[in-house]
């Protein structure tokens, strides 16, 4: 889905809307407070947010993933393959599998540690912890119940933060921000915005987007298109890097590309003369037959303080179990 422009802003829709954001958050606690929660047979850290929609999550549990195996532990990661048609359990081979198999956050997380889907957390930890896995990394998951976390980040567009602070559908948020944030064990910050109302004991790391793989792009035109959850933060990133923007166009998160759309945009951009441009998550759903045609840019995060972030990894490795 496209978040909608009213979510950013207090005003007359959400208002209007806010009776129904109360009961889906009342749904939701009383789904929380229903359900007990399954215990892994190896300690889970959930990789979470509070909105609906793309806050860096996979990048994140990427990036954690690798500085877990520094740690000398043997990570697994698990996503239910949003967008994909398999259910697994299935450990993802970026080599032999497709987006529209196991959909395109499974293919970039492969790339940093084993990665399973299924749309069953229970069985899809079980057959990880079965093949070697030490421990569970959920890409999203936060607010489903259904499996203990150990220990989980809540992973914040700072740029963005809560929108207008109000519950889905009046705003972005999955459920009230305080409510989500007292589950929360720390914070992950990323990108720089205005101050947001998180509790002051709670553990807050602070990280940005780097680019790691690109084409030359400086005094380069691109026609620059994404499916994410906040586009403009591509479109960001490009104008950083040199880039003359000389189109955008947005799609809703996790869009399956058409080829006939794709080799629209080719064509438009050659019109503009200009360079096709798009997200690594966009590009592992673009056809086949057109990927060499649009350029790519990779990004990985960068920890403002690594220290601080082994520091909270090891006091978790000490003691597991919360």
């Amino acid at each position: 889905m496209r978040a909608p422009a009213f979510w950013t802003q207090p005003g007359l829709i959400p208002t209007l809307l806010r009776p129904l954001g109360l009961l889906w958050a009342g749904a939701g606690a009383w789904r929380q407070a229903r359900t007990r929660p399954w215990r892994a047979p190896v300690p889970v850290i959930c990789i979470g947010n509070l909105i609906m929609g793309g806050a860096g999550k996979t990048p994140v549990a990427m990036a954690l993933a690798q500085r877990l195996q520094g740690h000398g532990h043997h990570p697994h990661l698990l996503s239910r393959g949003y967008g994909g048609k398999l259910k697994g359990p299935l450990r993802v081979d970026p080599s032999h599998h497709t987006a529209q198999e196991v959909g395109d956050e499974p293919l970039l997380l492969a790339k940093a540690a084993p990665c399973w889907i299924a749309h069953d957390r229970k069985a899809g930890i079980l057959a990880a912890a079965a093949a070697g896995a030490d421990l569970i990394i959920l890409d999203d998951g936060f607010q489903n119940p259904g499996v203990a976390k150990d220990f989980s980040f809540i992973v914040i567009d700072h740029g963005y933060g809560f929108g207008n602070g109000e519950v889905f559908p009046a705003g972005p948020l999955r459920e009230p921000a305080a409510r989500g944030l007292a589950r929360a064990d720390a914070v992950i910050l990323l990108g720089e915005g205005a101050e947001l109302p998180l509790p002051p004991e709670l553990p807050r790391l602070e990280a940005r987007f780097a680019v790691t793989a690109a084409p030359p792009l400086g005094g380069k035109r691109v026609l620059a298109f994404a499916g994410i959850g906040r586009p403009a933060k591509f479109y960001a990133t490009l104008a950083d890097q040199g880039a003359l923007i000389a189109a955008t166009r947005d799609f809703a998160d996790h869009h399956p590309y058409r080829p006939e759309e794709v080799a629209s945009l080719i064509e438009e951009a050659s019109k503009a003369e200009a360079l096709p441009v798009t997200t690594e998550k966009d590009w592992v759903r673009l056809p086949e037959a057109l990927r060499d045609r649009v350029a790519k840019v990779e990004i990985a995060v960068e920890w403002a303080d690594e220290a601080a972030l082994d520091r909270l990894l090891l006091s978790l490795e000490s003691n597991p179990r919360n």
